[in-house]
């Protein structure tokens, strides 16, 4: 896959557990679990907004493209 998620650099960076972030978020642990592994096929904007937030970062911070 093209897209790389940095999702666990960004939280291990801040401190954060997948359990937290899920809490602050909004979501469910498996469902933040899939994003971060890359077997999520998509993200909403509103979900990418959220975490962002929490995590004080922009998306280029949690997503890269490599061919």
């Amino acid at each position: 896959m093209p897209i790389i998620i940095r999702l666990d650099r960004m939280m291990a960076d801040r401190k954060m557990s997948l359990n937290e972030l899920a809490e602050k978020v909004g979501m469910t642990n498996v469902n933040l679990s899939n994003l971060k592994t890359g077997k999520m096929k998509g993200i909403r904007f509103e979900t990418l907004e959220a975490i962002c937030r929490v995590l004080d970062c922009q998306p280029g911070d949690l997503l890269e493209f490599k061919e």
